[in-house]
């Protein structure tokens, strides 16, 4: 016994608090990384974005797009709805 604690419940502190550290320093540089820039204008870009048509019920899915908000698309003569975009 060390200190009144028994080596092993020491051993799993020490542990438990080098895990504890080392997710909160994986944390922090997760949020330090900076924002990638923009692909040059011109290039397509990755998106996932539901759209519907409210007169027939199509459904579209956008995957590539030439800029991060895209204009919807039309069919059946009206521009469809946004669904909901989808979190990658």
């Amino acid at each position: 016994m060390i200190f009144g604690v028994s080596i092993v419940r020491l051993i799993v502190a020490i542990l438990a608090m080098y895990l504890i550290v080392r997710a909160g320093l994986a944390m922090l540089r997760g949020m330090a990384a900076p924002i990638p820039e923009p692909p040059p204008s011109g290039e397509l870009r990755k998106v996932k974005i539901q759209f519907q048509c409210m007169v027939c019920g199509t459904e579209v899915r956008m995957t590539m797009s030439n800029d991060e908000d895209p204009e919807p698309p039309r069919h059946c003569m009206q521009e469809m709805n946004l669904v909901a975009p989808t979190i990658e």
